[in-house]
């Protein structure tokens, strides 16, 4: 009998679990996360938020010490790094994380003006 061409096994769900997690969701309505953003879970004193979903609450768990990167919480998690913009997205909405994206272009220093730093270092 020829074998099935999906199978019953541990691997298999990992195609259909992302989906499931973020409700089909690809990409977070309202925020965008860069690789380098970083997360890290604010005080829950009141513990008043609603019941959170496993990943979500790993999140939160990761980033309570120290602010940690959205690709190093994908690494810890063992989950696309979409699938942890979309969580972190909603942790943003129900203001139980703060982000700190990085600058855009417009505020990063000009190339001429880190060279002229450089040379005044060299000078030193």
């Amino acid at each position: 009998m020829p074998e099935a061409p999906w199978s019953d096994d541990e691997g298999a769900g990992r195609h259909v679990r992302p989906y499931a997690i973020t409700g089909g969701r690809t990409r977070h309505s309202q925020h965008a996360f860069a690789l380098i953003t970083l997360v890290v879970t604010r005080s829950l004193e009141d513990g008043g938020h609603e019941p959170l979903e496993p990943e979500s609450a790993e999140i939160l768990e990761i980033c309570r010490d120290r602010a940690v990167a959205v690709a190093e919480i994908a690494a810890h998690l063992d989950l696309p790094v979409s699938v942890v913009k979309v969580l972190c997205g909603d942790l943003l909405n129900s203001s139980l994380i703060l982000v700190q994206s990085p600058p855009d272009e417009s505020e990063k220093p000009s190339v001429e003006l880190i060279e002229r730093v450089m040379d005044a270092i060299r000078q030193l």
